[in-house]
């Protein structure tokens, strides 16, 4: 975890033969939110993804590179006051050339919060 304790897994489910879907919490309380913003927290995008790449190599069983971002759509704000619960979704496909191509859903209560593909190169 590059972030010590900056968020853990509640829980992890299998859902199909590529997808997963992880409960996460996120400490309100964590170092980044006093510059990300000062009695405002929000929940930096880079900081997502790097959670995102985290629970894959976790489902991997890999370490990853992080090679193409596609389809980046950050559509609402996670504030960790008010909802630091999150489901991950996760859609894992390993490719010839070790290569690992994720789709992601990430959300709050029934509101999505990103949505992105990516491709990691296995290490």
């Amino acid at each position: 975890m590059v972030l010590k304790d900056f968020y853990k897994v509640l829980s992890e489910e299998k859902t199909g033969d590529t997808k997963y879907n992880f409960r996460i919490l996120v400490n309100a309380k964590h170092e980044v939110f006093n510059g990300h913003f000062p009695g405002n927290p929000i929940m930096p995008g880079v900081c997502m993804i790097q959670i995102i790449k985290e629970l894959t190599e976790s489902v991997t069983k890999s370490s990853l590179l992080i090679q193409t971002l596609t389809n980046v759509k950050f559509m609402a704000l996670i504030n960790p006051d008010l909802t630091p619960e999150l489901v991950v979704e996760l859609d894992i496909t390993n490719t010839e050339d070790d290569l690992v191509k994720v789709k992601n859903t990430t959300y709050f209560n029934e509101t999505i919060a990103l949505k992105l593909s990516n491709v990691y190169k296995k290490l």
